[in-house]
């Protein structure tokens, strides 16, 4: 799926519906883990994933009781896909709408939002402050510990991994790796982002 929709322009419409600094870091990290597993997954669309991982919470901050509901409305403001539409509204499956995740990039996203949170919260404990230095059997431990990031939820993340087809080992190390190559990427375009 190629996308007419801009990363500018992505980012202008996630940027007016969402001022905290943590949603914007959190859709950078999710646009690069999408991007990586795009291409570790033999599609060519990079760009189109990536895009749904930057917006997939562009109602969240401002419309939380609407979380996903919303989206369509806001995303009609650049003409979005209805491919990506769907997508993004797809990644709230059995939480917030009906919308089930049907191609492999809806399953990834639905699968991976709520771990990088996840890995993001393990990382933030280490004295590294990064998931370069995580093993998969560090991040397993907080994984089963409930009370460790107890928002984010281990119900969605085995769901997801169930309509990929993955076991859980897979999808743990798979975004592990997709954080650890894009870690310093992530930073910097999350800088570039909040100062534009």
């Amino acid at each position: 799926m190629t996308t007419k929709i801009t990363r500018e322009q992505a980012l202008g419409l996630l940027k007016k519906y969402n001022q905290e600094s943590f949603h914007i870091q959190h859709a950078c990290t999710v646009e690069a883990v999408m991007r990586w597993f795009a291409e570790e997954l033999g599609h060519g669309d990079r760009e189109f994933w990536g895009l749904c991982g930057l917006l997939h919470d562009v109602d969240f901050e401002k419309f939380p009781d609407e979380h996903c509901k919303k989206a369509p409305e806001l995303l009609a403001e650049i003409n979005a896909e209805e491919e990506l539409v769907h997508a993004v509204c797809s990644h709230g499956y059995g939480i917030c709408v009906d919308t089930e995740p049907v191609h492999e990039m809806e399953k990834v996203l639905f699968a991976c939002d709520e771990l990088t949170g996840l890995i993001g919260a393990a990382a933030r404990m280490r004295p590294s402050r990064s998931c370069t230095d995580m093993e998969l059997s560090s991040l397993k431990k907080k994984f089963k510990d409930k009370r460790f990031a107890a928002g984010c939820s281990r119900d969605i993340i085995r769901t997801g991994a169930e309509q990929l087809g993955w076991d859980l080992d897979k999808l743990l190390q798979m975004t592990l790796d997709a954080m650890k190559a894009s870690e310093a990427l992530i930073e910097a375009q999350f800088q570039k982002d909040v100062e534009e």
